[in-house]
């Protein structure tokens, strides 16, 4: 039975409801509970004796597991009672990182509810509680750095979006922190990647309130609450409309209404100010289904969904907060603060009779953080491609193939994404000095008759170290035509390159010529800026980088290429949100740098002083077989700038030990969510 049917049921007749309400310190009678803080000779409460509703949820830990119904189980270090001197509680306690539960950034210690309910019939939930502790490290720029959900609501349908998430949030150094509430839209269409939430305060600030720098806090809340301070929520849904009372003890009662079936933000002029300021710049910026989360089964959770984790802030600047994890090792993380832990004291569920199960959320998200995805489940054109990787391996079929290394798929809490990673120092191709993780085309073909090439990627990582004067270094090659004959040149090559320090880095594309006669030694770029610089914008010396570019981009901001080739021809098209779109058109058949008086001032300036001055064969590309690459080729690698002033990077290798300079930040790292081939395309007009 679908909700809607439920619904015509629901209006013609009385529905009783199931009414499970727990009672403060209930029982007095103390059980054995062997997992009990570790030690089997303790007495304490099982959960269900403080509060009597375990009956009705599965527990999610945060070490990812679903244990099922909690009514006697407890763990020593993420679920188990305690008492104060006023009451018994139920503890929930979650790290920074541990596993996470479904396509969640976030590990939780939460109850989920095992039935769902339609947004048109009642349900409620109410809950006394108090936040022992949230994270003490994170970017205060990232609005859900310091902070918890303590109750939500959850679709377990459709995009499974939350119409609901209830948050504690304080800075380190506060004393009191705020309580506000997140509304997440039920996003129009098949892609959910551009949900947003839209956040109210309700003591305190609400979740847009950051810092100005990583370590720069807001001012505290006057009317905040402080940690082991006592408050209470109510959430009843009934009509179609959620209303929601939250109370505090010397604090003014707050209450809301939302409607859960007609959206406010059918439209882009929808979309309020706070989302625009702190969504939009990132690409979450979707519009609302017009009935919200009518006809999608809802569902309650309650616990400590700890919103801290250590996902570097450039993957996502509003979910992703960078904190301490200790590679997660959970008694570090325990022992220095960097956890969230929850105590309730009290907490009611009503539901309908009509309710039914939830099963099918638990199947598709239990396990869900250790299953594989593919690269070829994100990007389905792997088949068309191989892969040289970072340490000399080949591979020929991608089909369910990852490398957790080089190559593989990652999650960014609204998208997926394939990950290419490459050190400045592996096992390279026999022709390059600097190693790849990078897709070659299977199929060749001739400029004439040509091919089409897109890319949508994020450059998550350039080397930190290199020779500024050396125009490769703190570079990445994202895409590339190849020839497969001749002197092997490659006549397009698209880059990104920043320079330490630099908040934005360049995007630029460099030709190679393809050398006339047999000596192929006299080769070289010319580079053309797209956004930022042009490679030829190097260092005075080997520290001293150049003026950081006005338009550029910045690690993690996404930028789109189209490549077309058509009647040897190669017409280019780069796109980024908040930049300009820029064209470019390059004859790949007809050289125009036939003669040493063709050579540009800026190939003057950087390869003519190292010997590379030749000149290109009137047909350029002409009749050459050729194919696209697409991926990370790192150009900073570790040969001496005195071998060669523009490809030599002097960067640190480690000797080669790839672990050793992926945790030291030489190595590159490209991220793609899409990405097509086929034929050239005749252009448009």
């Amino acid at each position: 039975m679908n909700f809607k049917q439920l619904k015509t049921i629901l209006s013609k007749c009385c529905f009783g409801l199931f009414i499970l309400i727990c009672a403060v310190n209930c029982s007095n009678e103390k059980k054995q509970n062997e997992n009990k803080k570790g030690d089997p000779n303790e007495i304490a409460l099982n959960a269900n004796d403080v509060i009597p509703i375990f009956e009705h949820w599965n527990l999610i830990l945060g070490d990812g597991s679903n244990v099922g119904k909690a009514n006697t189980y407890s763990n020593k270090d993420f679920f188990y009672t305690t008492e104060d001197t006023n009451a018994d509680w139920v503890v929930f306690k979650s790290p920074n990182a541990g596993n996470t539960h479904g396509t969640s950034n976030n590990t939780r210690t939460e109850l989920a509810q095992l039935k769902k309910w339609s947004p048109m019939v009642s349900s409620k939930m109410n809950a006394t509680l108090k936040v022992m502790n949230v994270a003490t490290t994170g970017d205060a720029r990232v609005a859900s750095t310091f902070s918890v959900v303590v109750g939500q609501i959850h679709s377990a349908d459709g995009h499974e979006n939350e119409p609901l998430k209830i948050f504690y949030k304080k800075f380190p150094g506060h004393q009191k922190g705020s309580v506000f509430w997140n509304y997440e839209i039920n996003t129009k269409g098949e892609d959910n990647s551009k949900r947003w939430d839209y956040s109210y305060p309700i003591w305190g600030y609400d979740f847009s309130v950051v810092g100005s720098d990583e370590d720069v806090f807001p001012l505290e809340p006057e009317d905040g609450i402080r940690l082991g301070e006592e408050f209470s929520y109510e959430v009843e849904v009934k009509n179609g409309i959620m209303h929601l009372t939250f109370t505090s003890e010397g604090h003014e009662t707050k209450t809301f209404i939302k409607n859960l079936i007609s959206t406010e933000y059918a439209t882009e002029a929808d979309i309020p100010e706070q989302v625009n300021n702190l969504f939009v710049p990132i690409g979450q910026d979707g519009v609302e289904r017009e009935n919200a989360y009518s006809d999608e089964g809802l569902f309650f959770k309650l616990g400590c969904y700890n919103q801290t984790n250590g996902k570097d802030p450039k993957v996502n600047k509003v979910w992703c907060s960078g904190a301490e994890t200790h590679g997660g090792d959970l008694s570090k993380q325990y022992a220095d603060g960097n956890y969230a832990e929850v105590w309730f004291k009290s907490a009611s569920i009503e539901i309908p009779e009509e309710a039914i199960s939830n099963a099918g959320y638990f199947e598709a998200n239990d396990g869900l953080s250790h299953k594989v995805v593919y690269p070829h489940e994100v990007i389905p054109f792997m088949d068309k491609f191989k892969i040289l990787l970072g340490d000399g391996t080949n591979v020929n079929d991608l089909t369910e193939y990852e490398n957790k290394d080089f190559f593989y798929t990652v999650i960014d809490g609204t998208r997926r994404w394939v990950v290419y990673k490459t050190p400045n120092s592996g096992v390279t191709s026999p022709n390059s000095s600097n190693t790849r993780s990078e897709l070659q085309e299977k199929r060749e073909w001739i400029p004439e008759e040509g091919g089409n090439l897109t890319g949508t990627c994020k450059v998550m990582q350039v080397s930190v170290s290199g020779d500024a004067r050396v125009a490769a270094s703190y570079a990445t090659v994202v895409g590339q035509i190849h020839s497969g004959e001749g002197h092997e040149n490659e006549p397009l090559k698209i880059f990104y390159k920043k320079f330490p320090g630099h908040k934005k880095g360049s995007v630029f594309w460099n030709y190679e010529i393809n050398t006339a006669g047999d000596d192929n030694s006299g080769r070289w770029d010319f580079s053309t800026a797209v956004w930022g610089h042009d490679m030829s914008v190097v260092g005075e010396s080997k520290e001293d980088f150049p003026f950081e570019p006005e338009d550029g981009i910045e690690l993690g901001e996404e930028f789109s290429y189209e490549v077309n080739v058509y009647k040897g021809i190669m017409y280019l098209t780069f796109t980024s949100e908040n930049h300009k779109t820029k064209t470019f058109t390059k004859n790949l058949i007809a050289s125009e740098y036939v003669n040493k008086t063709d050579i540009p001032d800026q190939v003057n300036k950087l390869f003519v002083p190292i010997g590379q001055d030749g000149t290109e064969r009137a047909e350029a590309y002409s009749g050459e077989l050729n194919y696209f690459k697409q991926g990370a080729y790192n150009q900073t690698n570790g040969k001496s700038p005195e071998t060669n002033m523009v490809w030599c990077a002097g960067a640190e290798t480690y000797g080669g030990d790839i672990a050793k300079q992926y945790e030291n930040g030489c190595y590159t790292e490209v991220w793609f969510r899409e990405a097509t081939i086929g034929p050239g395309k005749k252009p448009n007009k």
